[in-house]
């Protein structure tokens, strides 16, 4: 008896994978009528992208409809890659589902599409785009031509609410000339209070005052009596007596400062080959310190012109070695710490100085 159940039991089995197979067989075959096709923009068009207009449309990409042998849903999905690219990495740009054949890029979602495909802020480069159709079950159909368009990526403008006071006169770097580069020394402002600023360092004897507008005399810091500052048009100079280091201070809130002779001789002998920039956020990532120009008037004084940064961290260490370090725990100025520096990515001009690890790094350059 239990012999003719399993017997029964294997033919049922046998009868439903039979109409199965048969279901299967049956199923209409898709076909393909029309692949989709980019019908706007044209292949050679030019996109300069800019900052300030990231949440715009920079353009508009439109296709013919994909047409297969049976009524499906179909989700089209706009990818590009760097020329030549085979789209294994591609970025999508857009998606659509149904029967919409056109979307709107903007701004922001193509520069971040050209960036993470290695595109250079600043810098023209190609970048093929095409369209593929999905439909149920995971059949895709690549759409039977690409276009090739240009993009200069902008770098992001990142948040900057602060002054930068720079050192002139006769007593500093860069003299009376207003017109402000990284020959001129600026304050390195406190990373926890925004109103204190310090500089310890070289001055010739002579009179030296401070500007924060790049080419301007209208903004002026200077000295009002023995221990009070002024900022006003034609503040006061303030006074060197003699070559050599001091610690110079002051609060734009309290309008104190001090000036003292500095006086740390093994700190001021102390001579460094190199001074690099390191760290996630930097060109050489941990592996490569980025080289900072020494100052020729100021042997302890360091810079870097406008230099791309990427989102991560950096530190500055001394002869392409880790024996000597600096860090700090704030973004944009700081020091005195074996922290990394949180950075967001930005163009940014960097200063430091070797005497205390104080660091100033100014973005949006």
């Amino acid at each position: 008896m239990k012999n003719i159940y399993k017997i029964l039991i294997a033919f049922i089995g046998v009868l439903l994978v039979s109409c199965n197979a048969d279901s299967v067989d049956e199923r209409p075959v898709l076909n393909v009528v029309a692949a989709p096709e980019i019908t706007a923009p044209t292949t050679g068009q030019n996109y300069v992208l800019d900052v300030d207009k990231a949440s715009d449309e920079v353009a508009k990409f439109t296709w013919s409809a994909a047409q297969y042998s049976s009524t499906v849903a179909i989700k089209y999905t706009l990818l590009i890659d760097k020329k030549g690219g085979d789209f294994t990495a591609a970025k999508t740009l857009q998606s659509t589902t149904n029967s919409i054949t056109e979307v709107s890029v903007l701004g922001k979602e193509l520069n971040q599409a050209a960036i993470d495909l290695g595109g250079k802020p600043e810098e023209a480069a190609q970048y093929d785009v095409k369209i593929t159709a999905n439909v149920s079950g995971g059949f895709v159909q690549v759409g039977k031509n690409l276009i090739t368009i240009s993009v200069t990526p902008y770098l992001g403008r990142v948040t900057y609410d602060f002054t930068d006071w720079y050192l002139i006169g006769a007593a500093v770097a860069g003299g009376w000339d207003n017109n402000v580069d990284t020959k001129h020394q600026p304050m390195f402002r406190d990373g926890k209070d925004d109103t204190k600023y310090k500089f310890v360092g070289y001055f010739k004897a002579g009179n030296f005052k401070l500007i924060s507008v790049k080419g301007s005399w209208d903004s002026q810091l200077g000295k009002a009596d023995d221990s009070s500052i002024e900022i006003k048009n034609n503040a006061g100079e303030f006074t060197i007596p003699a070559d050599g280091y001091y610690n110079f201070q002051f609060n734009t809130k309290t309008l104190k400062y001090t000036l003292t002779p500095y006086t740390d001789a093994a700190s001021i002998a102390k001579l460094y080959d190199t001074v690099g920039v390191i760290g996630s956020s930097t060109p050489g990532g941990w592996d490569a310190s980025t080289a900072l120009d020494k100052s020729t008037f100021d042997k302890h004084a360091w810079s870097l012109g406008s230099t791309s940064l990427n989102d991560g961290e950096a530190k500055f260490r001394a002869n392409n070695a880790w024996d000597v370090s600096w860090g700090g725990t704030t973004a944009f100025s700081g020091g005195g710490t074996g922290d990394n520096i949180p950075v967001a990515k930005s163009k940014y001009v960097i200063y430091f100085n070797d005497l205390d690890g104080s660091y100033l790094m100014i973005p949006n350059q």
